[in-house]
């Protein structure tokens, strides 16, 4: 298998969605808990890659899309171009479910109409991202190349500081953010605030 890093294109926009679902329970396949398999990839991926596709890298294998590093500089401003120009039309299109309605897609379409919302904690980390790889690509390196192209932009860009939230039971995820010199920030029920400062 040949691997490979390019800068994301808009044809990779699907790709997004099914690497975040591929990804998505705790760093494993997530496709047999949501309906609809563009729930997780319209809160955690596609929307970075349309505000700021200069932030967003594909990593490929024989050519095809197969992992992401995504984010943002600007959590606050991320924020207020979410609520203008991409929760509205899926907020539209996903109406708040019943109360009672406890299951994965439900908790996902509440995100969406709660939108991005970032943690009091992370707030002198102004930056954030979202890194996933499928499996066949982990272990070769191409996460730590993902993730220092992403820290060199941000570094270019002036951006003092960058979080990230894990998963409590993503287990591997962890143990890759601390080595790569992630702090952490705060444990919190089910999940884990990282940070880094850049200066």
């Amino acid at each position: 298998m040949t691997t490979g890093i390019r800068r994301f294109q808009p044809a990779d926009l699907e790709a997004l969605y099914r690497i975040c679902l591929c990804t998505g329970a705790h760093g494993e396949d997530a496709t047999a808990l949501y309906n609809d398999p563009k729930l997780l990839g319209s809160f955690y991926a596609a929307p970075y890659a349309v505000h700021d596709p200069d932030l967003c890298l594909i990593a490929t294998a024989d050519g095809a899309p197969a992992g992401y590093i995504l984010g943002t500089d600007d959590s606050a401003r991320f924020r207020t171009w979410s609520e203008a120009h991409w929760f509205p039309a899926l907020r539209a299109r996903y109406p708040l479910p019943a109360p009672a309605d406890e299951s994965p897609d439900a908790a996902l379409i509440r995100l969406l109409h709660a939108g991005y919302q970032p943690h009091p904690d992370t707030l002198a980390y102004p930056a954030h991202l979202h890194i996933d790889l499928l499996p066949s690509l982990r272990g070769r390196g191409l996460g730590r190349a993902l993730m220092q192209r992403f820290l060199d932009r941000l570094r270019v860009r002036g951006c003092p500081a960058v979080h990230l939230g894990v998963s409590a039971a993503n287990t591997g995820g962890i143990a890759f953010y601390e080595k790569l010199g992630f702090h952490l920030i705060g444990d919190y029920p089910g999940w884990r605030a990282y940070g880094m400062k850049l200066a």
